[in-house]
């Protein structure tokens, strides 16, 4: 009798080999990761106000963007209520960092704005007063904000920012800017800080847009173009419905070269004050 010897099956190469453990362990932490960031999205999409207030002579429309890295979940949030004296009350703001740490904190940022704004209706007090509560909760995270009042009737406007972004402004007869006004350091950073607080009277039509750095500022994006894109779209926008100026501003995010996500609140005030 004869026998015949096998040949022994061929090897995997070991780059090969290693290669496809390394795929493994990655599909892996997908499958784990995926559960947490879907949890992180939920939990961010319901900070944010579910309805804008309906409020005759002012209209106001907004935008969300999450990170395009869906394990970048931000912070970026914004919020637009009534206040007991019957102004409305805007804000926007960025919590530092991302994750469930930074959405717990944006929450819990919108959240105490609107408890303190039931005691005052000053911008300054309700900024200085978030920065001291914040601190008291020990956090170690902070937040950039911009807070405005506005009395439609009248056309007063009332605006203070911690460490945020400016607002950027335009009339339907084609004046414009950004409001470059002094302000104080985020939220949560320093005790007892001081927000000085800008006031206006606003005597025409037009439109002005609050919003996050993510929409105007990236590595290849500086914040100053940035800006100015913003300010050429709110001009030529100015007497629009403020949902298709929010949907246009919101783009901009696009050009920035980061991933990060983005807010735009956007105004339209019709000039009806007295």
């Amino acid at each position: 009798m004869r026998w015949r010897r096998t040949a022994p099956p061929p090897r995997t190469p070991e780059p090969l080999g290693t290669l496809r453990r390394l795929v493994g362990d990655v599909d892996k932490q997908i499958d784990l990761q995926m559960p947490r960031i879907e949890l992180a999205a939920a939990l961010q999409r319901a900070m944010l106000p579910p309805q804008l207030p309906d409020v005759p002579g002012l209209r106001i429309a907004a935008r969300y963007a999450p990170a395009r890295d869906g394990l970048a979940v931000g912070g970026d949030w914004y919020d637009a209520f009534l206040m007991p004296d019957g102004s409305v009350a805007l804000a926007i703001g960025d919590v530092q960092g991302h994750g469930m740490d930074s959405i717990a904190f944006m929450g819990q940022v919108r959240t105490g704005l609107r408890a303190i704004a039931t005691v005052t209706t000053d911008p300054g007090k309700i900024l200085g007063s978030a920065n001291d509560l914040f601190i008291s909760m020990a956090c170690d995270l902070f937040a950039t904000c911009c807070f405005l009042r506005m009395e439609v009737r009248t056309g007063e406007l009332a605006g203070v920012r911690a460490g945020h972004p400016p607002v950027v402004w335009a009339t339907v007869g084609g004046r414009s800017g950004t409001a470059l006004d002094e302000g104080g350091l985020p939220l949560g950073i320093q005790p007892h800080e001081c927000y000085p607080v800008t006031r206006r009277r606003l005597t025409e039509p037009g439109a002005f847009v609050l919003l996050t750095d993510g929409v105007v500022e990236g590595p290849s994006f500086p914040v100053e173009e940035g800006l100015a894109q913003v300010a050429r779209l709110v001009t030529a926008h100015a007497g629009a419905d403020p949902d298709v100026l929010a949907a246009e501003v919101i783009k901009v995010a696009d050009l920035t070269g980061h991933s990060d996500d983005a807010a735009v609140l956007a105004v339209r005030y019709d000039g009806t004050a007295g």
